[in-house]
């Protein structure tokens, strides 16, 4: 399987986004890594103000740091970081379940009911990608419905720095089938139109989270993660 750094060269400025921010994300690009502008423009055929654009969009979301006459470099995140950034999602996502458990409606209980199924099925298959992608589209979907922009574009940021330990937790043994039951419990929390309850539940599931990125420390230097391809 290809590499996130050996795929098709991708010369538009938000295509190398993300693949940079995959990158990251699966540990091709390591903490600390400077990031070369030349370097990164020959690699991808792209213009250099597109890799300025592409750094500077990870530079916000915290990503990538930019130091006067050094240039950028991936920004490291310490386990600790990570366990702070899930302490503040809780939080955050729990007053997003409570608000949108507050007024879903019928066809958004149906859709976001319907997004069990595939996390289930990549759980069943061990598709650790395929299931962290459909989580993250149940956690999106209730912000989306809660309608709190103030707090989504927050949360964005939370989840882009925290998205490596992320899927490091995932690896560990039984962390893919507990993380299914949590959700498919904050899904029906939702759609029960109990804010409590939701608001409740999402909070166990990312102090759940908290647990797992601290059982990380116990393992010693962090797991890592297979190659991934990004679509």
């Amino acid at each position: 399987m290809q590499s996130v750094l050996q795929q098709e060269r991708l010369p538009r400025a938000a295509n190398l986004l993300d693949i940079l921010r995959m990158a990251i994300y699966q540990g091709e690009l390591t903490p600390g890594q400077r990031l070369i502008e030349a370097e990164i423009a020959v690699r991808y055929d792209a213009s250099r103000g597109a890799v300025r654009e592409a750094l500077a969009l990870l530079g916000n979301e915290g990503l990538v740091v930019r130091e006067r006459n050094r240039g950028a470099r991936v920004r490291p995140i310490a386990l600790e970081e990570a366990v702070e950034i899930a302490e503040a999602r809780a939080a955050l996502e729990g007053l997003c379940a409570a608000k949108a458990a507050a007024i879903i409606t019928a066809r958004q209980r149906r859709d976001l009911r319907a997004l069990a199924p595939p996390m289930t099925e990549a759980v069943r298959g061990n598709d650790i990608i395929g299931y962290n992608r459909t989580s993250q589209r149940v956690h999106g979907s209730i912000r989306e419905i809660a309608g709190q922009a103030t707090v989504s574009t927050l949360l964005d940021r939370l989840s882009n720095q925290g998205m490596r330990y992320q899927f490091q937790v995932s690896l560990l043994p039984g962390r893919l089938a507990q993380s299914l039951q949590e959700h498919l419990a904050v899904i029906e929390a939702v759609c029960s139109r109990d804010p409590g309850l939701a608001e409740k539940t999402m909070r166990e599931h990312l102090f759940s989270l908290v647990d797992a990125l601290r059982g990380l420390a116990e393992l010693g230097p962090s797991p890592m993660m297979p190659p991934m391809a990004w679509g």
